[in-house]
């Protein structure tokens, strides 16, 4: 097994993470410039995207297409690496001061501008390549996230709400995934965008509380800096706007009885993330932040469920 120093660890990476541990030492700047080493993101960028094409399998009465699946799996892992190296690029500067991004590739010199630009390139050509192998509607909605993730560096300079818009970026998968097994967006889509919305407002806001004193030093923005101690309750607050507007797309789409148990175990996941949010405990937050990952599965799955029992409740589905 290759010697792994625990400088080399970036400080929000676990510390038995596949890329310290068993990647070549040439390797590991470039997989952690793809945040590779931290593969919480990778599943929140896919999550939304398995969503939609769960409402959409389950309100044609079918499972997900698996091989839509797959595709949603590897394009998110690929944009979600360009997407991190272009973020790298932009908050160089500001990351140099972070002493949780202080070490980041490009921020600490291991990785060039023109290096990390190469990388960006490279990822989204493959991920183009999967796109074009999708429906027209969902190629459209896959070049207009573009603008979106082009932006994102950029709101924590301009708002307090750079967590809004990560929501806005990263649930476009919803529509995403939908249009790619339906072939159109209907109003069930919609609601489980905005759900998703508030979903990542929460959970990145719990994952910014692990910077708020350097955010400060530096000048960044950031929903938990706007919130400070409110910042619990704020996000007990997003977290039930997310299960209410859940509720409200399996009503629309009229889901089966069996959406309803496991949309339960999403909604107590969520409480119990706000309940044991705890702005003196950085480590603490970092946890609760990557346990979204089995709180998007649970709500994947209660989609999914929602095929069965169509049409017991009232002609509809709930």
């Amino acid at each position: 097994m290759p010697d792994v120093r625990p400088t080399d660890i970036l400080p929000d990476a676990r510390p038995d993470n596949w890329v310290d541990r068993y990647a070549p030492d040439r390797m590991r700047p470039w997989l952690k410039l793809g945040r590779f080493d931290r593969p919480a993101g990778i599943w929140l960028l896919m999550l939304p995207g398995w969503q939609g094409a769960a409402l959409a399998a389950s309100m044609a009465g079918r499972w997900p297409d698996l091989l839509l699946l797959a595709k949603i799996f590897v394009g998110a892992a690929l944009m979600r690496a360009a997407g991190c190296a272009y973020n790298d690029i932009v908050d160089r500067d500001l990351d140099a001061k972070v002493a949780r991004t202080a070490g980041r590739p490009v921020a600490s010199g291991r990785i060039s501008v023109r290096q990390a630009w190469t990388f960006v390139v490279a990822c989204s050509l493959a991920a183009a390549l999967i796109l074009f192998t999708l429906p027209p509607l969902a190629i459209g909605l896959g070049i207009a996230s573009l603008l979106l993730v082009a932006a994102y560096p950029f709101m924590k300079r301009i708002t307090w709400w750079p967590q809004a818009w990560l929501g806005l970026t990263f649930n476009w998968g919803v529509l995403l995934g939908f249009a790619a097994a339906a072939g159109q967006l209907e109003t069930p889509a919609y609601l489980l965008y905005a759900a998703g919305l508030f979903w990542t407002l929460g959970y990145d806001t719990i994952y910014a509380v692990q910077d708020m004193e350097d955010d400060a030093l530096a000048g960044i923005r950031s929903s938990a800096r706007r919130l400070g101690r409110l910042a619990p309750r704020a996000v007990l607050g997003f977290y039930v706007l997310a299960f209410t507007l859940v509720l409200a797309c399996a009503f629309a789409a009229r889901l089966g009885p069996l959406f309803l148990p496991l949309a339960a175990g999403y909604g107590l996941h969520l409480s119990r993330q706000a309940a044991r949010l705890d702005l003196d405990d950085p480590a603490g937050a970092l946890d609760l932040f990557r346990s979204n990952a089995v709180a998007g599965l649970i709500l994947f799955a209660a989609l999914a469920a929602g095929q069965f029992g169509q049409g017991l409740w009232g002609g509809g589905g709930l």
